[in-house]
């Protein structure tokens, strides 16, 4: 497939934004990488570490049916998780609650846009801070990283009440972590990937950005501060979650 200005072209690690940067990325790129870091992402994290395949859902009252239908227990909104459902988006929720081998895991970003991604046949990889150095030496062994073979890196961003992208701190630190382990093993960057990188090198403590930044705050506010303190554990995981048919299991 011809390769248009916005697919980033000549370089093995591209960068982009929520849904439409996602789209545009996988029509060009071997493997895609989606960063939502406060939720969906090290959510899969930590599911697919504990063992249990994560099926990405959009955010709709339909994943409950879904669930159903493929014989998976379903995670709930942070407010709404119960003793009967006690799986949701919450990582720290995640990582207490009883195993299942599989689940449904519905958000509204991470989620949409592995599953639409996966529609197309390329390969996703949920990545975040946790995570980001094992997926980076992951996508170099299989190969990725050239210009031949690029790497698509998308932050999922946030949505604002009239369901306009606004990009976040979060996923952007997220994703120049993954990038950052690209270019250490000597994979070309695009333009938009180097700043990326940039601001990376830009933030002298991390986890207190993602503490200070506005979605670390709305959830420390919410009552989620563990939500947060997981997130920001970076390097902590070896999982590299990868969507294979339907579900995120380990590569």
């Amino acid at each position: 497939m011809p390769e248009g200005v916005f697919s980033q072209p000549g370089s093995g690690a591209r960068f982009d934004w929520g849904p439409a940067g996602a789209a545009e990325l996988a029509r060009v790129c071997s493997v895609l990488v989606v960063v939502d870091v406060l939720s969906f992402s090290t959510a899969v994290d930590i599911a697919v570490g504990r063992g249990m395949r994560v099926h990405p859902f959009p955010w709709s009252d339909q994943a409950r049916a879904y669930a159903d239908r493929i014989g998976a227990k379903v995670a709930v909104g942070r407010k709404q998780a119960s003793d009967a459902s006690p799986w949701s988006l919450s990582p720290a929720a995640l990582q207490g609650a009883p195993f299942v081998a599989e689940l449904v895991l519905p958000s509204p970003n991470g989620a949409s846009i592995c599953s639409a991604a996966a529609s197309t046949g390329v390969p996703v990889v949920a990545a975040c801070l946790r995570n980001a150095p094992a997926v980076a030496r992951w996508l170099h062994a299989q190969g990725h990283g050239t210009p031949t073979r690029p790497v698509g890196v998308v932050a999922a961003g946030e949505l604002w009440p009239d369901g306009t992208l606004r990009p976040c701190v979060e996923d952007l630190l997220g994703a120049a972590a993954v990038l950052d382990g690209l270019s250490m093993l000597g994979v070309p960057l695009s333009v938009e990937a180097a700043v990326t990188l940039a601001a990376l090198a830009s933030v002298r403590n991390v986890p207190a950005a993602v503490r200070r930044c506005v979605s670390g705050q709305e959830l420390i506010q919410r009552g989620f501060a563990d939500d947060v303190k997981l997130a920001v554990q970076a390097g902590a995981s070896h999982t590299v979650p990868v969507l294979t048919g339907q579900s995120f299991a380990p590569a």
